[in-house]
């Protein structure tokens, strides 16, 4: 059996519905981030549950260069890639 191949621009953009700790210093604009009831800093969510940082058309991230470290350690195509895009697709 072939292995479909995962790629950001194939995606739903499955992990951009992931809760996101802002845990190290970031250059994530102010616009982008909320704080939690506890004081910490996530990345912002729309209402429907998406990162604000999304572009909707695209499905693309609009701050790719400045998003925080744990968006960049999810790695595309990983084992936890892999399980979000199977829980929403």
């Amino acid at each position: 059996m072939a292995v479909e191949e995962v790629t950001c621009s194939t995606c739903q953009a499955c992990c951009c519905r992931l809760e996101v700790m802002l845990i190290t210093d970031t250059d994530v604009p102010k616009k982008y981030i909320a704080q939690d009831r506890w004081g910490g800093e996530t990345m912002l969510r729309l209402d429907d549950g998406w990162c604000a940082a999304l572009d909707r058309e695209t499905m693309l991230c609009t701050i790719y260069e400045l998003r925080p470290w744990i968006c960049r350690e999810f790695e595309m195509g990983s084992d936890e890639c892999r399980d979000e895009r199977a829980e929403c697709l």
